[in-house]
C-alpha cells in the first residue's frame, strides 16, 4: 500500500504538537481522573457512588471534574468504598515524566536475541514502565563485511527502520524492499523479517521497536 492511499483510508487524530492546558497539572485535576477511572474499572455509576458514600451526586461530580478539592476524610471514604489505597488517587499527580539523552557514540551496545556475528546493535535509549502502557526501543544497527545475512526475526510490536547509510535487500514476510539511505520501513514485527541482501556496506539503519508492556 503506498503513503497516498493509506492517507485516504486512515485519519489521524492525534496532534503531536498539542499542549495540555494547565489545569491539568493541578492537583485537584489529577484526583478526580483517578477516582473517575477508578469507578469506571470497577462499573460503578455516579449513582451508586453516592448511596456508597453518603456524598450528592453533585459533590461526586465536582470531584471528578477538578473543580473542588477533596478532603482527607472525604478521599478516604471514596478510597473504602472503591477498594482502594488513599494514595492510588495521587498517582496521576506524582507520576516521573522520563526522558532519556543518549550522546552520539555511548549508546548501549548489546546482543540482542536473533542476532549473528558482525550486527552490532546499540541500544539508543530505554524507558521501562510507564504510563502510556507502551514500551519503545529505539536501535542504531550496523552491519558491516562481516555480517552474516539472515532473515530470522519474528516478535510482538510494530518496527520502523529508517535507512541512513548503504543499501540493503530486505524481507519482510514474503515480501522483498529496496531500502537506501532516506528510505522508511514500517512494518508488523510479528512476520518474519530482516536484512537478507547486503547491496552496499557499511549498512547503518535506525530501528525503533514499539510493543505493549507487560501487566
Amino acid at each position: 500500500m503506498n503513503v497516498e492511499s493509506s492517507k485516504t483510508m486512515t485519519k489521524l487524530i492525534q496532534d503531536p504538537h498539542s499542549l495540555r492546558e494547565e489545569r491539568e497539572k493541578v492537583l485537584e485535576v489529577a484526583i478526580g481522573r483517578e477516582v473517575r477511572a477508578y469507578r469506571k474499572q470497577q462499573g460503578i455509576t455516579v449513582a451508586e457512588l453516592s448511596r456508597l458514600t453518603d456524598l450528592s451526586i453533585g459533590m461526586l461530580s465536582k470531584i471528578e471534574n477538578g473543580n473542588t478539592s477533596p478532603s482527607l476524610t472525604t478521599l478516604q471514604t471514596l478510597a473504602n468504598a472503591l477498594s482502594v489505597p488513599l494514595t492510588a488517587f495521587f498517582k496521576g499527580y506524582e507520576e516521573r515524566r522520563e526522558a532519556v539523552h543518549t550522546k552520539a557514540g555511548e549508546g548501549l551496545e548489546i546482543e540482542r536475541a536473533g542476532t549473528r556475528a558482525g550486527h552490532q546493535y546499540n541500544l539508543l535509549g530505554h524507558i521501562g514502565s510507564n504510563s502510556s502502557g507502551v514500551i519503545v526501543e529505539p536501535y542504531l544497527i550496523t552491519l558491516n563485511t562481516e555480517s552474516d545475512t539472515f532473515k530470522t526475526f519474528q516478535h510482538d510490536g510494530i518496527e520502523m527502520i529508517y535507512m541512513l547509510e548503504g543499501k540493503l535487500g530486505y524481507l519482510h514476510g514474503n515480501q522483498h524492499y529496496p531500502l537506501e539511505p532516506g528510505d522508511t520501513l514500517f512494518f508488523d514485527a510479528d512476520a518474519p523479517h530482516g536484512p537478507e541482501v547486503l547491496i552496499e556496506l557499511p549498512a547503518r539503519y535506525l530501528s525503533i521497536i514499539c510493543y505493549p508492556q507487560k501487566t
